[in-house]
């Protein structure tokens, strides 16, 4: 039998290669606007002006990356991007960032991407960083509710996979949520980041419908108390949403381009 060269048998780091890929942004020009590169052309709006792309050389996707300062946030309307609007009993999913987290003024948790407004009871999925909940700050949490308010019983929403690894600053890392309809987890650099209770999280019943008045999908803060806050400083290479939980090999390949 004839010998199959090994790279035939590889997962592809390109995203867009992974099948169930929704979107996928990376960044090359200092814009308002971003359009995915891959799969739906959803447009991320800049709420904040011309945001910066600089140069990095150890940034993936083409040595470029988007920088957010504190208060920089993009969205798009929830009713122009219903591939992102991931919720039910079958709203399986996973979000993946290539990031360099930067230092924030004053602590507080820091939004990635997703959609996610505690205003308007209209939680359904979002990756965060630093929420200090389970006693732990600067860890990886995929915020998730099949309820859009609090949890039952608890001012906040406690649910999601949180992570055991303290997530550096001004280093490359790759951090991801899945959710598979039981269960959600939260990777670091391709692999779960395993947490006794916490990581995986379990979590049965699907992801809540925000509806008509549901969150839209942003990216670098989410709206709560009111107003937009949560907000991430540093740089974006990419971000990626998948409407399946990625395979742990998938995840690894994904992350193995940094």
């Amino acid at each position: 039998m004839k010998e199959m060269p090994e790279k035939e048998f590889m997962i592809s780091t390109k995203p867009e290669d992974i099948p169930n890929l929704v979107s996928f942004w990376n960044f090359s020009e200092s814009h308002e606007q971003f359009v995915a590169k891959q799969g739906e052309p959803y447009v991320l709006q800049s709420q904040t002006g011309t945001l910066d792309v600089v140069e990095d050389v150890e940034a993936p996707f083409g040595g470029k990356a988007l920088l957010l300062k504190e208060g920089q946030w993009l969205s798009i309307p929830r009713q122009d991007c219903p591939g992102l609007d991931i919720h039910g009993k079958e709203g399986n999913l996973t979000v993946i960032a290539w990031i360099k987290r930067g230092q924030r003024s004053w602590n507080e948790c820091e939004f990635i991407a997703g959609q996610w407004n505690e205003t308007n009871r209209g939680r359904q999925y979002g990756l965060f960083l630093n929420i200090p909940v389970w006693g732990k700050d600067d860890r990886i949490c995929g915020h998730l509710s099949n309820v859009g308010g609090p949890t039952p019983g608890y001012k906040n929403c406690m649910d999601g996979p949180m992570g055991e690894t303290e997530i550096c600053r001004d280093a490359w890392s790759v951090v991801a949520m899945s959710y598979d309809g039981q269960a959600g987890y939260a990777w670091l650099n391709g692999t779960v980041d395993a947490r006794p209770g916490l990581n995986p999280y379990p979590m049965a019943g699907g992801i809540h419908d925000g509806g008509l008045n549901g969150s839209d999908f942003t990216v670098g803060s989410a709206h709560r108390l009111g107003v937009m806050g949560n907000f991430f400083c540093g740089h974006i290479a990419g971000l990626a949403v998948y409407n399946r939980a990625l395979m742990a090999s998938e995840m690894f390949a994904l992350a193995s381009v940094i």
